[in-house]
């Protein structure tokens, strides 16, 4: 029966062996390796956009620049976050439109129909609105509500249109460039028909960037 039981444990140990081999080391760096294939790399290391070798961002995480003066505002904007530092899902004052936390991915969890939300949705049209110097209906959705993530990298071409006669006007570049940096930003609809267009907000700002030097 000893014997029986040493050979048991054995064999046990011997499996335990071999998983930890294939499974914890073999098959990770086998995926890993994939990773890093031409095409692929990029994606497996987290979409990592960098400028002079230094990285700004991703483009798969949207950040909400944030001037500190408000009248000197030269950034496209995201849309509003449960991460951002002034956010509250009780509190119909704290809109989600300051800067956000790359680090935290989150939704507000409020229905449609809260009675926070309906404020919070009301109040983020009025303060938009105000930012850009348009009517409050001319305001698009995606400018007033936050993505289940909280950390959505795209815009919708109609809210970076919003957005061109400010940025203009700060950065001192001319309404078309402005325009024409937004058309080279916005992508199409995946293979043509799956989606809507959208405009990736850190690829608008580092081209904006890039424009005025």
């Amino acid at each position: 029966m000893r014997s029986g039981l040493v050979k048991q444990t054995v064999a046990g140990l011997r499996m335990v062996l071999l998983m930890t081999v294939l499974l914890g080391i073999a098959y990770p760096l086998v995926v890993w390796g994939i990773g890093q294939v031409p095409g692929l790399s990029a994606q497996a290391n987290g979409s990592i956009v960098t400028v002079d070798g230094k990285p700004v961002g991703s483009s798969l995480i949207g950040l909400n620049p944030v001037a500190k003066d408000p009248n000197r505002d030269p950034y496209f904007h995201t849309r509003p976050s449960a991460t951002a530092s002034d956010f509250s899902a009780t509190d119909n004052t704290k809109l989600g439109l300051a800067d956000n936390d790359a680090a935290t991915s989150a939704p507000s969890n409020l229905s449609a129909d809260n009675p926070v939300l309906v404020a919070q949705v009301k109040a983020r049209k009025e303060a938009v609105a105000e930012r850009e110097g348009v009517s409050v209906d001319q305001v698009p959705a995606d400018a007033v509500t936050a993505s289940a993530s909280g950390l959505d990298p795209a815009i919708s071409p109609a809210y970076a249109q919003l957005q061109i006669n400010r940025v203009a006007r700060v950065t001192g570049l001319s309404v078309d460039q402005v325009a024409k940096i937004v058309a080279d930003n916005t992508s199409g609809r995946g293979a043509g028909f799956l989606g809507e267009p959208t405009v990736n907000v850190l690829a608008l700002n580092l081209a904006v960037q890039a424009a005025e030097h």
